[in-house]
């Protein structure tokens, strides 16, 4: 169970690391998209860098054993970041987005729930 837990954390760390860093430092195509959208330039890049931030809450405290309960704390707050996400994606009626926001929101509340009580590090 522990390496199931590992691995959802490492696909976790790695989708989310990926997304903060694509929307942070973004190409010139995806400029485009990100000016059309109703949130503040502030707001988007508040959420990039806690998306990346929280990948490596995810990883490091493992690794590294150094305050090894920010991990659970990361997965939580990815979990309410996407659950915010899903309602914005479901209000404009994208379904995609929302089925893959929801299935992200599950796995960060898996985690969350299992390092928290079941197998902590």
């Amino acid at each position: 169970m522990n390496t199931l837990l590992w691995l959802a954390q490492m696909m976790l760390a790695f989708v989310f690391l990926a997304h903060g860093l694509l929307f942070l430092f973004p190409p010139a195509a995806v400029r485009k998209i990100k000016n059309q959208t109703a949130f503040s330039m502030r707001f988007l890049r508040f959420i990039y860098t806690a998306e990346i931030l929280a990948a490596f809450g995810l990883t490091l405290p493992g690794w590294t054993g150094i305050l090894p309960q920010l991990t659970p704390l990361a997965a939580a707050g990815l979990a309410i970041v996407m659950s915010g996400a899903a309602v914005f994606h479901l209000s404009r009626r994208e379904i995609p987005p929302t089925l893959v926001t929801a299935a992200l929101l599950a796995l960060a509340a898996f985690v969350a729930f299992m390092r928290w009580f079941v197998i902590p590090l």
